[in-house]
């Protein structure tokens, strides 16, 4: 019963967060008009170029890949010293 609840739970939060996009996108015109009345309109920033999204989509990976190996490389060192340990205890 308590799977029901918690998958209840998220498609209720995942409906909210669909409900909110969907005002959020009708009302932007109206939103963006009387910004623009009252000298508030915010520029948009420049989408970037195709060159900076593939740059930044590798460094994004290179960062997780970078983070991943250090973890890994923690748990090979963990296992190697408690070998050790071991090992001298054995003597």
């Amino acid at each position: 019963m308590n799977n029901h609840f918690h998958d209840s739970r998220y498609y209720l939060a995942r409906a909210a967060e669909h409900a909110r996009l969907g005002v959020a996108e009708t009302l932007e015109p109206h939103v963006d008009r009387v910004r623009s009345r009252l000298g508030l309109a915010v520029e948009a920033e420049p989408e970037p170029s195709r060159l900076e999204a593939v740059q930044a989509d590798a460094l994004g990976l290179e960062r997780r890949a970078a983070h991943r190996v250090r973890g890994v490389a923690g748990d090979v060192r963990g296992r190697v010293d408690g070998g050790r340990s071991s090992d001298a205890d054995d003597r």
